[in-house]
């Protein structure tokens, strides 16, 4: 790898990290739950990458996937997060169903664009390097 494709790797990572840290710090500063609104519940926040939830189609599509959990949607924090909740007893039926309730994301996670940026980085940087070895 080369330097630069190592600075490019880097900077990828450290933005990835740091606005999954800045998300998280905003989703709990939202949150204000008392011990009551708590009991017997569980919650969840669906995530997608590039605003999947920009549409009300886009939203009621996964108001009905998630409602076959039992999942409700609580609140759309903006296009790309939604919370849900459900009663814990929803769980007895967890084992009939043909997807995952505890499913968080939708889609392509940070995790996975991170390593198409890094890819796509490495890439060109060996493209580079070919067309000025085949120039010279």
């Amino acid at each position: 790898m080369t330097a630069g494709g190592a600075v490019a790797a880097a900077t990828a990572a450290g933005a990835a990290a740091e606005a999954k840290r800045r998300s998280q710090e905003e989703e709990e500063n939202m949150t204000g739950y008392t011990n009551d609104d708590l009991e017997g519940w569980e919650f969840k926040i669906v995530r997608a990458l590039h605003r999947r939830f920009k549409t009300a189609e886009s939203v009621g599509q996964l108001r009905a996937e998630e409602a076959k959990a039992g999942w409700e949607m609580v609140e759309k924090f903006d296009d790309s997060r939604i919370r849900f909740k459900r009663r814990v007893e929803k769980r007895d039926q967890d084992a009939y169903l043909d997807t995952d309730p505890y499913r968080t994301h939708i889609g392509m996670t940070e995790g996975v664009l991170v390593v198409v940026i890094i890819s796509v980085s490495l890439a060109a940087v060996g493209l580079i390097a070919l067309i000025v070895n085949l120039v010279r």
